[in-house]
């Protein structure tokens, strides 16, 4: 088993893409790479705190590559829009891999150096938190909800097309 630090906007959003992929065998919604220990959701989104929205990917790599996801992850998200998805504004939501070793930098670093006008961060893991419990397995468990009608589930029919 693997592990990956992916922030492509609202953890929501690469949650249930990730959910859907062979070889994922679990997921964490959570906060990295920011001045605030143990961060609630409300700081997060005060933009303060320098934290992402990231999601933990263990992944076992007999199934997909880490290359594979950073394909995914690069479909499923604007990587060229600064601190952005969407209507989802603020350095929360920035474009970001959180790597954990020299071979994820290396790859993440080839692969975004392909990407014109690519604005995607690569840093180093320094720190995560998990996400409160609500925000865990979030579209799975409110389907009817207006964000995941109207933003998440566009999202996932339109990558697996």
């Amino acid at each position: 088993m693997q592990t990956a630090y992916l922030a492509g906007g609202c953890f929501w959003c690469v949650e249930a893409i990730f959910q859907r992929i062979k070889g994922v065998k679990g997921l964490t919604n959570g906060y990295c790479n920011g001045s605030t220990e143990n961060p609630s959701y409300e700081e997060i989104c005060s933009g303060q705190t320098g934290h992402a929205e990231v999601v933990k990917i263990e992944f076992d790599e007999s199934e997909i590559s880490f290359s594979d996801l950073l394909e995914v992850f690069f479909l499923t998200h604007d990587p060229t829009s600064l601190n952005r998805q969407g209507s989802d504004v603020g350095i929360q939501y920035r474009s970001a891999v959180f790597f954990i070793n020299p071979e994820q930098r290396d790859l993440a670093k080839t692969t975004i150096e392909s990407i014109p006008n690519a604005v995607t961060e690569i840093s180093p893991l320094d720190v995560f938190y998990a996400a409160e419990n609500y925000h865990q397995n979030y579209y799975n468990n409110n389907p009817n909800q207006q964000y995941c009608r109207l933003v998440i589930l566009p999202k996932i029919e339109k990558y697996f097309k």
